[in-house]
């Protein structure tokens, strides 16, 4: 497959599957005699892998809105362009072997474009410790496990300049949106445009919400009365990014299994992101009761000096690189599922949210964009299997739930299980008690997971596979082998296992009296409970 074709190419764009002949057929079919005009709204990862899956229609024209100037012809875009649009645009993520093999399936030639702009390639074999290496024999399916090492700036630029060479795309920069146009008249209402600039007015076949985890959207549609009913609760924590660079001449650090540079320490989750060009990203997590930790996360010099006390960051930062930002934080970090279908009856037609407009997870897992490329292939499906608004709403909202609910919902379990061993943790009371046998079970098959998951082959290939979204969550727990494994694992004791979540590093008082603070001692409750 080629690179895209020059918009005044004609005939269908890149990854198009359907000869023009039966492209006029299906329009035909429809009764279609033009391009349906869509408008994507945003260009982050969801609106470009919008437009990206949409592109291989032929018979949709298609229109991206982003408030931001597009990226810098020149420059390191990470530094060189101002995405305030995006909150995390500066934070860094995973790319996991969802998109990545989405990618490497549909759109070869932007995976490599991707590689030459510095991205690399993380495989399964690159995980493994040394035990698990050693028994480790090749499975069919290990090629798909495989991820890539690179700053979404990056991605964003790369994959932005593609989907503009698509010959059915155009993005319009600094293009403000400033109302949603909504005909009320029908019984349900329809979405026929947007007003953007304050004084234009678009018209659109079809809009799609693209607009990231706060959509201006949704408040002109609730407006109109359009209600979209959504469940949240929040993570309760925050977490803090500082990004280096290494020395010319270094190299990164070894890895060593036994001081990983991922893990937690029960009080504080922490992080090393390898990118590209010689860059990387360090993050710290805190529940928000840590408040003392959290103020000195914020300064430099504190930042750098906790990371040193954890023996997965250290060897990053003993000379061979260099700070490029300040630490920085992001909070609101809120599980989020929209519904706009309900008892089979969509609440709007002519409009769908991608990405983080429908649903949000805790970023920590990176499964957002993975999520959000997945999402917007599902949307191009279902609009171009029909043009019926009914329809269309009815079958994305299917879609999402097949696709997307169970990694929802695993996220949304993960977190609260998080706050409860951070409650655990600060008062000092060892691993969560159960209140019944039920939990206790499930509360020691969960720690025995953990603890297999340092050492036995088949369980760290099945939760890879979870971890890059490949199956839904937890699927291979199912296989009686590995259950064999779990309960294995169970017998060694639920406080042993425990333990095996937490990785090398000091503990909660030692960590304060390096800052010369005083922990807090009391737990706030939660600061959003869930909602319907």
């Amino acid at each position: 497959m080629g690179a895209p074709p020059d918009k005044q190419a004609d005939g269908p764009t890149h990854g198009a599957t359907d000869k023009p002949s039966r492209t006029v057929e299906r329009a035909r079919t429809i009764g279609e005699t033009r391009p349906e005009r869509i408008t994507v709204v945003g260009a982050g990862i969801a609106g470009l892998g919008a437009a990206l899956a949409l592109s291989r229609h032929p018979q949709f024209e298609i229109t991206v809105l982003e408030r931001d100037a597009p990226p810098p012809v020149d420059g390191d875009p990470f530094f060189a362009w101002p995405r305030r649009g995006a909150a995390q645009f500066r934070h860094p993520h995973a790319f996991l072997g969802l998109l990545c093999n989405l990618l490497a399936e549909h759109y070869p030639d932007l995976l490599e474009e991707l590689l030459q702009a510095g991205a690399r390639r993380l495989s399964f074999t690159d995980l493994l410790p040394p035990k698990a290496l050693a028994a480790y024999k090749s499975e069919p399916d290990d090629e798909a496990l495989w991820m890539l090492l690179v700053r979404r700036a990056t991605v964003e630029t790369t994959l932005r300049r593609y989907v503009e060479r698509c010959a059915n795309v155009s993005i319009r920069s600094a293009t403000r949106v400033t109302g949603v146009k909504v005909d009320p008249s029908d019984a349900v209402p329809r979405v026929l445009g947007l007003d953007i600039n304050r004084d234009e007015a678009l018209a659109a076949d079809f809009v799609v919400d693209a607009c990231g985890r706060n959509s201006r959207l949704l408040p002109w549609l609730r407006a109109s009365g359009i209600d979209i009913p959504e469940r949240r609760e929040a993570a309760d924590i925050v977490y803090y990014t500082r990004h280096y660079r290494l020395r010319p001449g270094a190299d990164e650090p070894p890895r060593q299994p036994d001081k990983p540079s991922a893990g937690d320490l029960g009080y504080l989750k922490y992080g090393c992101f390898p990118a590209d060009q010689g860059h990387f990203a360090l993050i710290l997590c805190l529940p928000l009761a840590e408040t003392a930790l959290r103020d000195a996360i914020k300064q430099p010099k504190e930042f750098d000096r906790i990371c040193r006390a954890i023996p997965g960051l250290a060897p990053w930062l003993d000379g061979r690189s260099e700070p490029t930002t300040e630490p920085f934080g992001i909070g609101d970090i809120t599980a989020v599922w929209r519904d706009w279908v309900v008892d089979d009856v969509p609440q709007v037609l002519n409009y769908l949210p991608v990405g983080d407009a429908a649903l949000r997870t805790n970023p920590l897992y990176g499964r957002g964009c993975s999520t959000s490329m997945l999402h917007a292939h599902l949307l191009a499906d279902t609009l171009a299997a029909t043009r019926d608004p009914h329809e269309r709403a009815l079958r994305f909202a299917a879609a999402t739930r097949e696709q997307l609910r169970p990694i929802w919902r695993a996220s949304f379990a993960e977190d609260r299980r998080g706050k409860e061993r951070a409650v655990a943790e600060i008062a000092g009371s060892g691993p969560p008690r159960p209140g019944s046998i039920k939990e206790y079970l499930a509360l020691s098959f969960g720690d025995a997971l953990a603890a297999a998951a340092r050492e036995d082959i088949g369980v760290i290939r099945g939760l890879q596979r979870t971890v890059n979204l490949l199956e839904k969550p937890g699927a291979f727990l199912e296989t009686p082998k590995t259950r064999r494994t779990i309960f294995r694992y169970m017998l060694r004791g639920r406080r042993r296992n425990a333990r095996s979540r937490l990785q090398p590093g000091p503990d909660r008082a030692t960590m304060h009296r390096l800052i010369d603070a005083e922990p807090p001692q009391v737990v706030p409750e939660s600061s959003q409970t869930a909602q319907h």
